[in-house]
Formats: structure tokens, sequence, C-alpha cells
């Protein structure tokens, strides 16, 4: 999967899901739900103990940005704490990655995508997605999204069916529910991404996007 051969819309979904909060298993590869799950029945988090004597709901709860290492963020992180590193990832790509025109983060600290899409070199890499030209911004990226507030993966679950379920209802018959598996979250959309079955550019495609886009919860725009 690389990024020379993907739409921009595909590209910008593959970048965000390797850089997203690590409670969320965005396997984009792994693609999402059957078509045949009952849109109304809503997982959860498994309960159960997992080898090491903790239960999944355990782990996803602590499970800090630093890849799991069990630690929580201190009280003075938060949404204050992400925007400002976000700045300075957006500061950085305005300046050293020649995006002078690069947004502004939302007051939630997240990034303004549908902002960003419009800078995006439809015959780039999708560089404007993942820190600039050879990664020139890459570090503060990813110290931004380390500042990243946890999430509730059960509302974010939630939230993508909703999502899902609009999608279908819009004409987008293929597209497919997330899935919960380990208390993460897998997004659901095309049901074969390596090979797509949905074209993500086509009017229809991006008619039923807007028309589901407030389905899904703030930080979640383009991870299905």
């Amino acid at each position: 999967m690389t990024f020379h051969t993907a739409s921009r819309s595909t590209a910008r979904r593959r970048v965000a899901a390797a850089l997203a909060a690590p409670v969320l298993a965005l396997c984009v590869a792994c693609g999402g739900g059957d078509d045949g799950v009952k849109d109304e029945g809503i997982a959860s988090a498994p309960d159960g103990p997992t080898a090491d004597g903790a239960s999944g709901k355990d782990k996803a709860k602590d499970k800090g940005k630093d890849g799991g290492s069990g630690s929580s963020k201190p009280a003075a992180e938060g949404k204050s704490a992400f925007y400002d590193a976000q700045l300075t990832y957006v500061r950085c790509m305005r300046t050293k990655a020649g995006l002078k025109d690069y947004p502004d983060p939302k007051l939630s600290g997240y990034l303004d995508w549908p902002k960003i899409e419009k800078l995006v070199d439809p015959n780039g890499r999708g560089e404007e997605y993942k820190g600039g030209k050879n990664g020139v911004c890459a570090d503060e990226l990813r110290a931004a999204m380390n500042q990243e507030p946890e999430r509730d993966a059960q509302k974010d679950y939630e939230s993508m069916l909703a999502h899902a379920k609009c999608m279908r209802d819009n004409g987008v018959s293929k597209f497919t529910n997330p899935t919960m598996s380990g208390g993460n979250v897998i997004p659901g959309g095309d049901p074969n991404p390596a090979n797509p079955a949905l074209d993500q550019d086509s009017p229809a495609y991006e008619r039923a996007e807007q028309a589901c886009a407030s389905k899904l919860l703030e930080g979640l725009d383009g991870m299905q």
C-alpha cells in the first residue's frame, strides 16, 4: 500500500489511521465488519480476564500514549497540552515544510482536515498529512499525537457505527461497520482496502460523506 497510488482521501485515511491514538486499532487493511451485522448491535470492550489477569476494559483504560506502559497522563496534561503541541506542529509545517497556509488546529487540538485537504498535492505522496516532505515535521507530529487525550473506545465505536449506517443509507451500500476487538476499535469502510471496492473520490461517495460527517465524534474524521 503506497501513497503514490492512492487518492488524496484514501491517503489521508491511511496516514490518520497510522497516527491515531493507541485506543483505536486502526488497521485499515483489515477492513470493517460484515454488512450483515445488525446496525443496532453495540459491542462493548471485553470484560473477561486476559492472559496476565487484567480485563480488556482495564487494559484499554490504563493504556498510555507511550505505547501501553500502563502509566496514565498527569493531570496537567490534556486538551491544552494537546492544542499547544499541535500548534507547534502546525508552525513547523508552515516553516520547515513550506506550507504557509497550513491551518491552525481546532480549539480541541485536533487538526482541521477539511482545510488541510485543500492544500494537498493530488500528484504527491501525502506529505501534507504525514509531517511534510521527508518527514521534516514528523517529530513534532508524533509529539502532538502523544499529547492526545485518552478516548472512550465504546463511544468511538458507537459513533463509527452510526456513521457507517448513515453512509449505507445515503447510497454507499458496501460501506462496512466498525468492529470491537480487545477493547479497541477497528474502523469500517471499504470491505477490501487493499483492492478498494469504494470510489472515495466519486461525487456520490463525497455527497454521502458530507451528509454523514456529523455522525463522527471529533478526532474520528478520516478514520473510516
